[in-house]
């Protein structure tokens, strides 16, 4: 029976030290793959703690891939060493998307709830670095960012996503355009970039713009194919392993622990993790980065700030492997910082205060909320007998599976028509999907309040006569 020591006095809740008790084990070897765990009940009762503790230390590492749970048979260890290889196709280039029109109802990705927004606190920061440093304002600010602004990503890296990260190692930049361009220059143009497909985009067309050769590489269930890398001649690959868009998926720790095996082989091989929405997960605590598991400083961490407080705020930061900030620093000095020192110092506060923290809690519960929303509107309307939703634990989307009565074309067509914005999964595909695909939308919800989720689904009741 586990027997770990359980600290009440410790800050961390008893569920994560148990959580982190069992990781530890698996990951150590102790509890080996196929292992049967003591029931929910059983431990709780051999600890003396609560079920719901039990429960939700199991919760996580199912979460995570560390385990998986057989109906009326228990909860067993994963296996975290093994990766399926089979061959991968061949990529055509990408097509460029189109502009949505305004619609009454539309469920986009690409913003967030602007009401959320703390106007009243960040202007009353911005009076303070008026009044506190207004010389520093006026001066050229470090190239890789104001060092108050990074002294608090550090903080906010280690404490919400278990990177250990020195503040030198932060360079902030204006969007993750601008720093995905910069990891070109440093990291070479020679050999693949790795992009999943389907997948976002953007990344796509940055990586190509740069003259990088881009080659998409198929996912799975488990995420993004490590098995395809070479194959495709990949040495640079661009992942998003927390919660990918627009799927869903959240690789297990085995596929994860492959992709670091690969990027390991041969020298030059680089991860571009980016966490781009890591912030808001609704069970259990965040998935850990893939960088906070890496030992052989392969992995650069991405993240950006549009998510969690606004696009236009145009601030985003990466994490640099000591090796890798050596050689920045020795041929990339040269380049002033893209943000403005303002908006820097203001954030810095913003972070510091803990009001960065409030607001992630804020719109946590406000996202989450319409989450359900939406999917009670879509029970309530029947939407579920004609497909059905995926990716709704994490994210600020939900993948909308459907039957064949239409194909995703006519769906985003008629939805227009009816006034509600949907998108296709084919807008995300690099490649052509398998032919036996089912259509699927993308269905974002930060910018539909819940109570307009019902009436937005009875027009889609309406339009595809469901």
């Amino acid at each position: 029976m586990l027997t770990p020591i359980l600290n009440s006095a410790d800050r961390r809740p008893l569920y994560e030290q148990l959580y982190r008790h069992i990781r530890a084990e698996i990951e150590a070897g102790r509890l080996r793959a196929g292992e049967r765990l003591p029931s929910k009940r059983a431990l709780a009762a051999h600890l003396k703690v609560s079920v719901v503790t039990v429960e939700g230390a199991y919760g996580q590492l199912l979460a995570e891939g560390y385990l998986r749970s057989e109906p009326k048979r228990g909860f067993f260890v994963q296996a975290v060493q093994q990766e399926r290889r089979t061959d991968a196709p061949a990529a055509p280039p990408l097509a460029p998307s189109r502009p949505r029109a305004s619609l009454p109802y539309d469920f986009s990705t690409s913003g967030v709830d602007t009401s959320l927004f703390p106007f009243s606190t960040w202007a009353k920061l911005m009076r303070e670095v008026l009044s506190a440093q207004a010389d520093s304002l006026l001066a050229a600010s470090h190239p890789q960012g104001v060092p108050e602004l990074r002294r608090a990503v550090a903080e906010h890296l280690y404490r919400f996503r278990g990177i250990r990260a020195d503040p030198e190692q932060i360079v902030v930049g204006a969007g993750s355009e601008t720093l995905i361009a910069f990891l070109v220059q440093l990291l070479g143009r020679d050999g693949g970039y790795g992009v999943e497909d389907p997948g976002y985009a953007k990344p796509h067309r940055i990586l190509s713009s740069c003259g990088a050769a881009v080659r998409p590489v198929p996912l799975d269930g488990h995420g993004l194919r490590v098995d395809a890398l070479s194959a495709l001649k990949v040495r640079v690959v661009h992942v998003t392993p927390s919660h990918h868009y627009p799927l869903g998926i959240v690789m297990p720790v085995a596929r994860r622990q492959a992709l670091l095996r690969w990027a390991s082989e041969q020298p030059g091989r680089y991860i571009l993790e980016d966490d781009y929405d890591s912030e808001f997960r609704f069970s259990g605590r965040p998935i850990p980065a893939l960088q906070s598991l890496d030992s052989g400083e392969r992995v650069i961490y991405l993240n950006t700030f549009a998510k969690s407080l606004a696009p236009s705020l145009r601030i985003s930061y990466m994490v640099l492997p000591p090796h890798l900030l050596e050689r920045w620093r020795r041929e990339f000095w040269f380049y002033s910082s893209t943000v403005p020192s303002f908006e820097q110092y203001a954030l810095a506060r913003f972070m510091e205060g803990g009001h960065f923290e409030r607001h992630l809690n804020r719109s946590r519960t406000r996202y989450k909320a319409r989450r359900e929303a939406l999917l009670s509107a879509a029970r309530d309307t029947g939407l579920t007998r004609a497909g059905s939703f995926a990716g709704g634990d994490a994210g600020l989307h939900l993948l909308l599976w459907m039957d064949r009565r239409w194909t995703e074309a006519e769906l985003v067509e008629r939805a227009a028509a009816a006034g509600v914005g949907v998108s296709p999964l084919s807008a995300c595909d690099l490649t052509p999907p398998p032919p036996d695909r089912p259509p699927a939308l993308i269905l974002g919800y930060t910018r539909i309040a819940a109570e307009d989720m019902a009436p937005a689904l009875r027009h889609l009741k309406g339009a595809w006569g469901f």
